[in-house]
């Protein structure tokens, strides 16, 4: 069983090999129908941008597939396809049958998100378009080798500065690297961005344009109509932006109704009338929900890996919050509690242990995927 396989290989890696993925890709591609791959790069958006892109292609009528991660609750749902998460009868057969092409070697050195990459071009090879989300990186991720047709690039901020640089101008080129034909660029919040991709575009020969040169006034009249319909917040407005140029660039038509299913949950998600759940995890996505929030205050249900900027978060996200209630999250890439509290002192923002919901109060939960799946198992009831 697919389950029992995976929990075998860690989640996180201290130090990835970048040969392995390309190595074994290179084994059994000839056995694999690889369909019309929209590859996703970014630092923020990337699962929505592909959603709306993903279900307004399947309302168009073609058969597609998303692939995004992590997941919240269920593997499954890393794995979308024509609407819907992946049946896991299907997963596992198609688990096998990848199995049967690799050696034993190479399934056991594979990286989880290697393999998971693997097992999800095999079960969309009937697709007309994969919407393929990179993980962490660009260059060197799992995604990237796979031949696409078109880069999206959401925003480009700071995060896993371990792997992919310490500075804008270098996790901007490892993203942007990753671009094999022409590249769509959606709304960046560092000018960096825009001189490396011009630097990337002459060494690679590839095309490389801004979201606003493929949309006009008809467009923007049907983003507006999207917005109200579907309630959407400002950066997700920017995130089906870049979908729609997707299509413009691809030559499909669409209407505004093609994204009424487009909704990826875990991002500023409702959960029951005074809960508000976000996987957000960074700086940048700290800035979008401190401006989308701005009106009102909440309880900040929190928690932080080791790896991340939390006291960047927590000073961006202050103006929101009205006290920090730390959940617990028994994971050993959590920081340690006494840290997390230094910081809080620091900041001036009180603090205690979470332990339950009061139907009085607003809450935040905000955080890694973690952080959200042990609140929705424990908590939300």
């Amino acid at each position: 069983m697919l389950e029992k396989f995976l929990q075998k290989k860690p989640l996180y890696y201290e130090k990835i090999d970048y040969t392995r993925m390309p190595r074994v890709y290179e084994n059994i591609k000839s056995a694999l129908k690889i369909p019309k791959i929209i590859h996703l790069v970014g630092t923020n958006g990337k699962g929505t941008t592909g959603r709306f892109l993903a279900s307004a292609l399947h309302s168009l009528g073609f058969h597609t597939g998303h692939y995004t991660s992590p997941h919240i609750i269920s593997f499954n749902e890393r794995i979308w396809l024509n609407g819907a998460d992946v049946d896991s009868a299907l997963l596992n057969e198609a688990h096998q049958k990848l199995l049967s092409l690799l050696s034993a070697e190479d399934a056991e050195l594979l990286s989880y998100f290697e393999y998971t990459t693997l097992l999800a071009l095999f079960i969309y090879q009937e697709c007309d378009y994969v919407v393929l989300e990179a993980g962490l990186g660009g260059e060197y991720d799992a995604t990237a080798v796979f031949e696409n047709i078109l880069t999206l690039v959401t925003p480009i901020g700071f995060d896993h500065e371990a792997f992919l640089g310490s500075d804008i101008e270098s996790i901007a080129t490892t993203k942007l690297n990753a671009i094999k034909r022409k590249a769509i660029l959606g709304k960046q919040p560092y000018k960096e961005v825009f001189s490396v991709a011009k630097e990337v575009a002459k060494k690679r020969n590839v095309v490389i344009v801004n979201y606003e040169s493929l949309l006009d006034a008809n467009d923007f009249e049907k983003i507006e109509q999207i917005t109200e319909k579907n309630m959407l917040a400002e950066y997700l407005q920017e995130n089906l932006m870049l979908s729609i140029a997707a299509l413009k660039s691809l030559d499909i038509a669409y209407k505004a109704e093609n994204f009424d299913n487009a909704k990826l949950f875990g991002r500023l998600s409702q959960v029951g009338k005074n809960v508000l759940v976000d996987v957000g995890h960074n700086v940048l996505a700290a800035k979008r929900i401190c401006e989308t929030l701005k009106e009102n205050k909440y309880i900040l249900v929190y928690n932080s890996y080791r790896d991340k900027k939390y006291e960047e978060i927590l000073q961006i996200l202050k103006p929101i919050i009205l006290h920090i209630e730390i959940i617990d999250v028994d994971d050993e890439r959590i920081e340690q509690r006494d840290k997390l509290l230094h910081v809080m002192e620091r900041l001036g923002i009180e603090n205690k242990k979470f332990e339950t919901l009061k139907s009085d109060e607003n809450y935040l939960v905000f955080g890694s995927f973690r952080v959200i799946e042990i609140f929705l198992k424990e908590y939300s009831g």
